[in-house]
């Protein structure tokens, strides 16, 4: 089997919590050790985060990669992994934007939205991943002899919290090559601040699509108030103007990290999921077969118009 890496992506000196996933992940492939490989300026502090985790970490420290450009990682990744490597990015917007690529200048092969790994048979992965914006799930093989790219969907693994390794970090920074690059890096636009922050909070109602009109939404406010919530959304509510970008869940709004997350009229898809970082799910869904409920602690076959309401006036009580 050949040696499994996983890519770590950071912010502000913070290791992502998919980092304490794709450890998880790569233990489903094979029961051998998994590499981290950090990349940035100035991240000692992050590799010796990531050395709690894994038991051994790549470094490439390098001014070139302070901020995170695809372009830029993919030549240094292939110029220090070893042919036949698999390696384990999160699905997110830079997973996407780094992976493809990557498996095309390592000639090896690539799957996306991974929600769950069976194991291996022979040079084969078994793989489920999601397709049609989450509504299929799909139990494809993936040939790892030439080695493998795998964007793994974030909350998709439980978490290994325990931080219990004490790995060796490897500077591999002279290593990484040229790193000259096309795009050029401009600025970072930070969101609009609202008149909440969601991120803070312990409980959170979150509306979708099944919300229908925004009048509906002071149903789900008048539930947020009974429960001491705070009322989120996900993408097509801001898209419709009915809340504005601060309370948006999602790759592309903030990411959360409540103790409960009541998903209200919300399919699922992996934008809006990727944006959810742990906490007990409850989902209310009027489809029985929307993606949510595939990573729902609680699930709850009903329209959110009738059950909402009812739930409402049970906490008055």
């Amino acid at each position: 089997m050949a040696q499994i890496y996983a890519y770590i992506e950071h912010h502000d000196g913070v290791l992502d919590d998919t980092a304490m996933e794709l450890v998880v992940a790569g233990k489903k492939i094979a029961a051998g050790p998994v590499t981290a490989i950090v990349t940035g300026s100035g991240i000692d502090a992050v590799a010796s985060e990531a050395a709690k985790i894994y038991p051994e970490v790549i470094k490439i420290d390098t001014p070139a990669l302070a901020y995170p450009n695809a372009e830029v990682i993919r030549k240094a990744l292939v110029n220090i992994l070893p042919s036949g490597a698999i390696v384990l990015l999160p699905h997110g917007p830079f997973g996407m934007d780094l992976g493809p690529g990557l498996s095309i200048k390592m000639d090896s092969s690539f799957a996306s939205d991974i929600v769950d790994i069976e194991g291996t048979d022979g040079n084969l992965v078994k793989l489920i991943r999601q397709e049609f914006g989450g509504v299929v799930s799909v139990h494809v093989t993936s040939d790892i002899s030439s080695g493998a790219v795998l964007c793994v969907r974030p909350g998709a693994m439980a978490p290994d919290e325990s931080k219990s390794a004490s790995g060796k970090i490897t500077d591999k920074s002279g290593d990484a090559g040229d790193l000259s690059a096309n795009r050029k890096f401009l600025e970072i636009v930070e969101p609009e601040a609202g008149d909440v922050d969601i991120t803070k909070a312990d409980v959170l109602v979150s509306i979708g699509r099944g919300i229908e009109d925004q009048e509906n939404i002071g149903i789900a406010q008048e539930l947020a108030d009974a429960m001491g919530a705070v009322v989120s959304c996900s993408r097509p509510i801001v898209d419709a103007k009915w809340l504005e970008p601060a309370r948006q869940v999602g790759t592309s709004g903030n990411t959360v990290k409540p103790k409960v997350y009541m998903a209200c009229g919300i399919s699922g898809s992996f934008q809006h999921l990727g944006g959810i970082k742990g906490g007990f799910i409850i989902a209310i869904n009027k489809n029985p077969n929307a993606p949510i409920f595939q990573v729902a602690n609680v699930g709850i076959v009903a329209d959110i118009l009738e059950f909402m309401p009812a739930l409402t006036e049970k906490l008055q009580g």
